[in-house]
């Protein structure tokens, strides 16, 4: 039997959409104010979803504990109060959009999980502006 458990999160960052291969009229009409040269910033949301099988013994999908301490490691640690274009890695060539943040961070939650676990990750950069990504 499948269940799906889920822990929330937040991070605080700044960010500039913008591709260095385009000038700057040509970032200004894709990207728009995000494309803010001095960089902006959001307050994220994140909900971690993990799914997979009840542990006989334990009762857990998984131990919220173990959940909390790689969001903890993995995002809240690696983002929370940084310049995602110059101070994160991931984002030295990778446009931190929305989506991309999203991808960098399943990829890095998944690989501290145990392999028969699914994971989905979504971000809210706004209350009303949010991405999902499970791996697809």
């Amino acid at each position: 039997m499948k269940v799906t458990v889920s822990r929330k999160a937040h991070f605080n960052a700044a960010h500039r959409l913008y591709r260095k291969d385009w000038n700057f009229e040509k970032n200004e009409d894709i990207f728009g104010k995000c494309n803010n040269p001095n960089f902006h910033g959001h307050n994220y949301e994140l909900i971690a979803s993990v799914t997979g099988d009840i542990d006989k013994e334990t009762g857990y999908v998984i131990d919220m504990k173990v959940l909390k301490d790689i969001i903890k490691s993995e995002v809240e640690d690696a983002f929370d109060h940084k310049n995602l274009n110059l101070e994160v890695p991931e984002f030295t060539d990778l446009n931190p959009t929305a989506e991309n943040i999203a991808v960098v961070i399943y990829n890095k939650m998944k690989s501290k999980l145990d392999s028969n676990l699914e994971l989905e990750i979504t971000l809210y950069e706004t209350p009303r502006n949010f991405v999902s990504y499970s791996g697809r």
